[in-house]
């Protein structure tokens, strides 16, 4: 029986959580922005930033644009370990709501 590529997916999904890199900035934001929107059309739905320690203004365009895309494909994204950096960046444009961000 050959093997069901979208099984094999969905457990590496499972395994792996996007893992985003220590610095997210005007710099490499567009590099990030494309490999996590590849990693939502594959179905990850959870974006671990628990290394990330620098960030600017371009991390949260890069999140609305990762949020953005979920919703077309009709799924919930999680961001986990956010940096405060990041929550203040986001709540200071008022988008935290738009990013399910808690005040």
């Amino acid at each position: 029986m050959p093997l069901d590529l979208s099984v094999l997916n969905f457990i590496f999904l499972k395994l792996f959580m996007f893992t985003a890199p220590d610095t997210i900035t005007t710099e490499n934001a567009h590099l990030v922005l494309q490999v996590g929107l590849e990693a939502i059309s594959k179905g990850q739905i959870e974006f671990d930033f628990a290394t990330t320690r620098k960030t600017d203004s371009a991390a949260v365009a890069m999140l609305l644009a990762w949020q953005r895309e979920a919703k077309v494909r009709g799924v919930v994204l999680k961001f986990l370990n956010l940096p405060a950096s990041l929550k203040s960046l986001a709540q200071l444009y008022d988008v935290a709501g738009l990013l399910s961000i808690p005040a």
